[in-house]
C-alpha cells in the first residue's frame, strides 16, 4: 500500500469513528491522535532499520507535540485511531490490530522490568474508553470493548465487554453497538 493511500485510509477511518469530523481537511490538519500516528509510522520504520535512537528521538518529540506516546517498537495495524489523543501511552511490546479505537488516557502498559513481552495485545476492532489501563503482556480478543477507566489484567475472549477495577469480562450481546457500551453509564466507573 502506497504512503498516500495509507494516508487517506487513516483519514477516513477518523471521519468513520469520530461524529464531529467535518472535512478531511480539518482532520488532517487538527487531529492530534492522528499526528502522533503518522510520526509513529515514521519512527517504527526506523526502529525496524536498527535506528534506535533516531526513533525513540523522533517519538519524543512528538508526545511533546501531542501529548500521545507511542513507542517505535511497537506494532499497530491499520486504520488505527486515537479520539482526543492527551494522554495515551502505548508501550514497546504492545500489539494493535486493525479498526482499534482508543479513547485519550489510555494506556497499554507492563507490569514487569522483565525483558521480552510485557505490553498488551489488542485484537481486531477493539474500542477502548477513556482512561482504561490495559497492563501487562495480555490478549484482548477482537471486536472487544473495554469500559472508561477500566483496569484490565487478564486475558479476554473475543466479544468481550470489559469494565471495573480490575476488569470483569462479560459477551457482547448479538446487535450490541460499539459506541453505545462506551458512552452508558453503567460502563463508567
Amino acid at each position: 500500500m502506497s504512503a498516500f493511500s495509507r494516508l487517506r485510509e487513516d483519514l477516513a477511518a477518523a471521519k468513520l469513528r469520530d461524529p464531529a469530523a467535518r472535512s478531511g481537511l480539518e482532520i488532517a490538519v487538527l487531529y492530534s491522535g492522528l499526528h502522533a500516528i503518522w510520526s509513529y509510522r515514521v519512527a517504527h520504520l526506523l526502529w525496524e532499520r536498527g535506528l534506535r535512537f533516531p526513533a525513540r528521538a523522533l517519538s519524543q518529540l512528538t508526545r511533546w507535540l501531542t501529548g500521545v506516546e507511542i513507542h517505535p517498537g511497537a506494532t499497530i495495524g491499520r486504520r488505527f485511531f486515537i479520539d482526543h489523543g492527551m494522554g495515551v501511552v502505548i508501550g514497546e511490546t504492545a500489539e494493535v490490530g486493525d479498526d482499534v479505537m482508543l479513547y485519550h488516557g489510555v494506556t497499554l502498559g507492563g507490569r514487569t522490568r522483565e525483558g521480552g513481552k510485557r505490553h498488551p495485545t489488542l485484537g481486531n476492532g477493539v474500542a477502548v474508553g477513556s482512561g482504561a489501563k490495559i497492563l501487562g503482556p495480555i490478549t484482548i480478543g477482537a471486536g472487544s470493548v473495554i469500559g472508561a477507566n477500566a483496569v484490565v489484567t487478564r486475558d479476554a475472549p473475543e466479544d468481550s465487554v470489559l469494565v471495573g477495577v480490575p476488569a470483569k469480562a462479560r459477551p457482547r450481546t448479538t446487535g450490541e453497538d460499539t459506541r453505545s457500551i462506551l458512552t452508558a453509564p453503567e460502563y463508567f466507573i
